[in-house]
């Protein structure tokens, strides 16, 4: 007999997928310890999981992969042969209708104008105190994309307005912002995307203790400290507005002492990951606004415990990393839905934060 957690080490389902397929009655392990429900598979199954993990991957609903598995092993699979072929067409329309919607999307793009103020109209020059923009680029940095598809994010925005400097990097799956008091701009908002080698380079000048100058020439961008500068061409792209992204005010907040709960992520249990997909910790906020560490999901016998609102999951190298770049002993941790981003605040400057999307649990 194969555990849950072994069934799904070598099928690439998730145990919380295992346990989904269970309750739908789709995949039904073989046994059930009545005492503590905890789910035995026969060897036999793992082949069915596979079927199930790849059909899974391949998107087909709930009630054809019942009908492919229970044909699967039979001598006639006329039926499974065009359970599959009409997926496959379903799948091949739906891309045809995606890139219709595309299509028009373009367009739309190429006729919306762009309102924000370019800094290739006219040039800018500010000047900053050195260790708070190095603060703010050790806050951010950690979050940049680095993904070839998207170079709009391969890099730290600087949104300037008035005499405000905001850092910003995303790569989709975290975000980070910092905030920098600037002198010399009092006009319209700025945006400029500076490139992840150029920040790097600026930030390894930052570090004295008196003003930067930041100047702004149409897609070039200088950094100068003392007698040092880096300069470089800025790509022409357009960074995505981060402030629609911004938590809603509310929610849960919890205090956690940085050095205890990264050593509590670091040894504690992950939720068992499927093949290339990062390690989860599952995170419970408890009614006396502490942050506990679940038990790992092999070994927890609750069937329900995915439904648990109070339950949230992360990729734990993202969480810890945003640990690191938070940079104070004590961090606060916002939670809103199981479904919102996490916010990773600094109680003494809540303008520096991070936020980290979940991770579903269920199916």
């Amino acid at each position: 007999m194969r555990s849950i957690g072994e069934m799904a080490r070598d099928s690439g389902l998730g145990v919380s997928a295992l346990r989904f397929y269970d309750r739908a009655g789709v995949l039904v392990p073989a046994w059930v310890d009545p005492v503590s429900g905890y789910r035995w598979y026969e060897p036999g199954q793992l082949e069915e999981a596979r079927l199930l993990a790849c059909l899974r991957r391949a998107g087909m609903p709930l009630a054809d992969i019942r009908l492919v598995l229970a044909g699967w092993s039979g001598p006639d699979t006329d039926l499974v042969r065009k359970l599959l072929g009409a997926h496959l067409r379903r799948l091949e329309q739906g891309l045809s209708d995606a890139r219709g919607e595309f299509s028009a999307l373009r367009v739309l793009l190429d006729h919306r104008e762009n309102a924000m103020t370019s800094v290739r109209i006219a040039a800018v020059r500010l000047s900053v105190a050195a260790p708070e923009l190095a603060a703010v680029l050790d806050t951010v940095r950690f979050a940049a994309s680095t993904d070839p598809e998207l170079p709009m994010l391969g890099g730290v925005l600087f949104d300037i307005e008035g005499e405000s400097l905001h850092a910003v990097a995303t790569d989709r799956y975290r975000m980070a912002i910092a905030r920098a008091d600037v002198a010399g701009h009092g006009g319209d908002r700025v945006q400029v995307i500076v490139p992840t080698p150029l920040a790097d380079a600026m930030r390894a000048l930052l570090d004295g203790e008196g003003p930067a100058r930041l100047l702004l020439d149409g897609d070039r961008v200088t950094l100068e400290a003392g007698d040092r500068q880096a300069a470089g061409r800025c790509p022409d792209h357009d960074f995505p507005d981060y402030r629609r992204l911004l938590p809603q005010p509310g929610g849960r907040r919890a205090v956690v002492e940085v050095a205890a709960f990264r050593e509590a992520l670091e040894t504690g249990p992950v939720r068992s990951a499927e093949a290339g997909a990062p390690d989860l910790s599952v995170l419970r906020v408890e009614d006396d606004g502490t942050v506990t560490l679940c038990a790992d999901a092999d070994a927890d016998a609750d069937a329900d415990a995915d439904d648990d609102p109070d339950r949230v999951a992360v990729n734990r190298e993202f969480l810890l990393a945003a640990l690191a770049a938070g940079a104070r002993d004590r961090l606060v941790l916002e939670f809103g839905a199981p479904t919102a981003p996490i916010a990773i605040r600094r109680p003494d400057d809540e303008s520096a934060f991070s936020l980290l999307m979940p991770v579903r649990l269920e199916n």
